[in-house]
């Protein structure tokens, strides 16, 4: 490392984003990849795996939302 950096030119936050506006990878287990996969394969109705994958969790939101007790704030 130099003992010293020259930080005239620079821009202060170029390389911020929210955390919101991060997209963070979620990996599946091998099973359930598999799962997923062999039985999208062939259909003649096109679907991505991100949107069941997301439909199924929206779907399990919902129903843990009817399961647990209302939060009072």
């Amino acid at each position: 490392m130099k003992k010293e950096y020259d930080f005239t030119n620079a821009e202060q936050g170029k390389f911020y984003r929210p955390i919101e506006e991060l997209e963070i990878p979620i990996y599946l287990d091998k099973e359930v990849r598999e799962f997923f996969f062999k039985n999208i394969k062939g259909r003649e109705d096109s679907f991505s795996l991100n949107e069941i994958i997301n439909s199924l969790i929206k779907k399990d939101i919902e129903i843990s939302k009817k399961l647990l007790p209302k939060q009072t704030t």
